[in-house]
């Protein structure tokens, strides 16, 4: 423990620049206990679009350049930590296996990893590494029960104690608005449908299925639908040439990252996904909160998120035709529309608060801070 009796919580991340990790981590900082905790984050990369105003609640850390032969022995990031002298180390998908082999070469007592999502098929080394690094965790947290399950099933070694705790949002910062700027700035009329989705143009977000679906649409609903992806990766040229050749690139929209989540929100009349693998997505969980009707695929937390009550949205993977029928549904019923709506933000509300996860976060950390007990594998905080 800190000589000043707070809890000394150090969080090591990739980066901070876009992303629902990266913006669940942010959140998180800010709503710490500060006379609980003493709070640090450091990054292996950069800081960049989170990391802004970050600096008001927690010491920030950037890790030196990291040695070529790091994945035996992280030297400069034991240093690292080791000078920061943190209670518990709470590492993030991306940095897993480095930062728990460098925590205990620096002597931390107690190290919390959290999972917030995996590929459809974890290549053979990633699996090996996870398993590694899970044996010198303390603490890893799934965020939904689907990926706990993957987890034991795939990494996490018997022994090894595992819990879950959902990612929350602020519902009353996402709240239900409308703004039809975007909309007039895309060139998009008053009258047209627009599907709206948020995230990284990566290959696990399967946006080449949405970019698909579009051209099924066309041939289900004759009014306009546009299809907005706020986002950036490395599948954007590729996705953008497919718009071209199927035909409906002058009906999606790619606009990069964006700071406007909120104005991207309130110009969205669905909200969709059609990835190939999730956790518990944060973009899914604002959208909902702001009463947005939500079409995603079947994967991962999605279905959690969802519940019973909204599960006939869901959408198998890999599947255009059956995500077209599924947005040509939502389009064409106003009112079951706004009925999943309304049902959607009061899931949030009841379900999946900021608050809930913060506390669950905490007593984690405390905890851990005094000794763990024994817990069996696959209990449950929060």
């Amino acid at each position: 423990m800190s000589d000043t009796q707070r809890i000394r919580l150090l969080h090591v991340i990739q980066n901070l620049h876009y992303g629902g990790m990266e913006r669940l981590l942010s959140d998180l900082m800010h709503r710490f206990d500060p006379t609980r905790f003493e709070l640090h984050v450091l990054v292996l990369g950069f800081f960049g679009r989170f990391g802004e105003g970050l600096a008001e609640v927690a010491t920030l850390h950037q890790a030196p350049p990291l040695e070529k032969w790091s994945l035996l022995w992280p030297r400069r990031l034991a240093a690292s930590i080791r000078s920061i002298a943190p209670d518990v180390v709470h590492t993030h998908s991306g940095v897993w296996y480095k930062v728990a082999l460098a925590a205990r070469a620096a002597g931390v007592p107690f190290l919390v990893h959290t999972d917030h999502g995996r590929p459809t098929h974890d290549p053979w080394l990633a699996r090996f590494l996870h398993g590694r690094a899970a044996r010198r965790t303390d603490v890893v947290i799934a965020v939904s029960d689907a990926l706990r399950q993957r987890l034991e099933a795939t990494v996490v070694p018997r022994g090894t104690r595992i819990v879950v705790v959902r990612n929350g949002v602020d519902t009353e910062h996402f709240v239900p608005g409308r703004s039809d700027g975007i909309r007039a700035a895309l060139g998009i009329s008053g009258e047209a449908m627009v599907l709206g989705s948020i995230g990284r143009l990566e290959a696990i977000k399967g946006y080449e299925v949405a970019v698909e679906a579009m051209a099924h649409l066309r041939e289900k609903v004759p009014d306009p639908v546009a299809l907005v992806l706020a986002g950036d990766g490395s599948e954007r040229s590729r996705l953008e040439a497919m718009a071209e050749s199927l035909g409906v690139a002058g009906s999606v929209h790619f606009l990069g990252w964006r700071d406007d989540v909120h104005e991207l929100l309130a110009t969205f009349d669905i909200f969709t996904m059609s990835s190939h693998s999730e956790g518990t997505s944060v973009s899914l969980l604002e959208a909902m909160s702001t009463g947005l009707c939500p079409v995603v695929t079947d994967v991962g937390g999605n279905r959690a998120v969802l519940g019973p009550e909204l599960a006939h949205r869901l959408v198998p993977p890999a599947d255009p035709a059956a995500l077209a029928a599924a947005w040509s549904e939502a389009i064409q019923d106003v009112a079951a529309r706004a009925r999943d709506g309304a049902a959607a933000r009061e899931r949030v509300i009841t379900e999946f608060s900021l608050d809930a996860m913060v506390r669950a976060y905490e007593g984690v950390y405390s905890r851990g801070a005094y000794i763990v007990p024994e817990a069996p594998v696959g209990s449950r905080v929060g």
